[in-house]
């Protein structure tokens, strides 16, 4: 099934149940009105809103309405904890790479993971607000899941075993604000504004044969002021999956239901299917000609993150933002 959360003036908005294709929604508050009370009795309320989908998706929804991505909040407008990995090794070669950083030693068996601010995500159509263009504004194109409750010491499996929903993600980095952060020894802050997510969370079933292994196995694309710059795999080159990512949180403290977990930026060692962030871009640049020519986001640019199944449909509907400074 795929879920939504409508703006309807509250903090947690109104959780709808959305068709397969995106076109229909319609209200749950017979079953549930914000999607954290589903996670937090997923085993009762869950099967409701499936029942909710398949009437919706047959057609025989008598209260159904057209989905409309620019009313929606996050799935989850707040929630209990929102981690970020940094599964895709080559994007941490190609950054660290450029900026001649020396790898971690435990990198291939230990995952790169920041805790970010989960009191205040914003929609898939909100503006990215960015007090200065000089913070080296970027965005970064990102698989996320949403967890029911996973005991501290879970192995990667029980991981697996708790995810309740996937969506997409743009992590957006403020570049420029990230060595002074690094050089004090206690990682990202100011430098880590407000996340943004897809229209829909979806079930993992939904993705079919795509979800394997823990990995969403389909092409992340990004369009950056209207032309595609990339176009990446999110399956293979994963090198934790999503179980093996909960499970590291989970290794000194229990993970609650209603966490976000993210893969971290999405990257290839095909440099022709292009990059899910500009800092992979420039790092790619320094790397061949000595310094990067790429700059980063101005206010007015925009960005466009979609994932589309086999079939050619949008699978979580699109993150679309435009960057803007803040209001006088």
């Amino acid at each position: 099934m795929k879920l939504a959360t409508y703006r309807d003036g509250s903090r947690d908005g109104q959780l709808v149940v959305v068709s397969r294709d995106l076109a229909l929604a319609h209200c749950a508050s017979g079953i549930a009105t914000r999607l954290q009370q589903v996670l937090d009795d997923w085993n009762f309320l869950s099967p409701q809103l499936e029942e909710l989908s398949q009437t919706l998706n047959h057609g025989k929804a008598r209260h159904a309405f057209a989905f409309e991505p620019a009313k929606c909040m996050a799935p989850l407008p707040r929630a209990y904890q929102w981690a970020d990995g940094s599964s895709f090794i080559n994007h941490v070669q190609l950054v660290r790479k450029a900026r001649g950083a020396e790898l971690p030693a435990h990198l291939y068996t230990d995952p790169l993971m920041y805790q970010g601010g989960s009191d205040d995500f914003i929609g898939p159509c909100d503006d990215i607000v960015c007090a200065s263009a000089d913070f080296g504004i970027d965005f970064e194109a990102e698989v996320a899941v949403i967890t029911g409750d996973v005991t501290m010491g879970s192995a990667p499996d029980a991981g697996l075993e708790g995810i309740r929903l996937l969506m997409l993600a743009n992590d957006v980095s403020l570049r420029h604000l990230i060595p002074a952060e690094l050089a004090k020894g206690l990682g990202f802050f100011q430098s880590k504004p407000a996340t943004a997510f897809s229209p829909v969370a979806v079930t993992p079933d939904e993705l079919g044969s795509a979800w394997q292994g823990g990995r969403v196995h389909l092409n992340l694309e990004s369009v950056w002021n209207g032309k595609r710059v990339g176009l990446c795999d999110a399956g293979p080159e994963m090198t934790f999956h999503f179980g093996e990512l909960i499970a590291h949180m989970g290794k000194t403290r229990n993970v609650r239901a209603g966490s976000i977990v993210g893969s971290g930026t999405v990257s290839n060692k095909d440099w022709s299917r292009g990059y899910s962030c500009i800092a992979e871009k420039r790092a790619i640049e320094t790397i061949e000609s000595g310094a990067p020519k790429t700059g980063f986001m101005q206010y007015g640019d925009t960005i466009r993150i979609e994932m589309k199944g086999a079939d050619g449909m949008s699978v979580f509907g699109a993150i679309e933002q435009r960057v803007v400074a803040t209001a006088a």
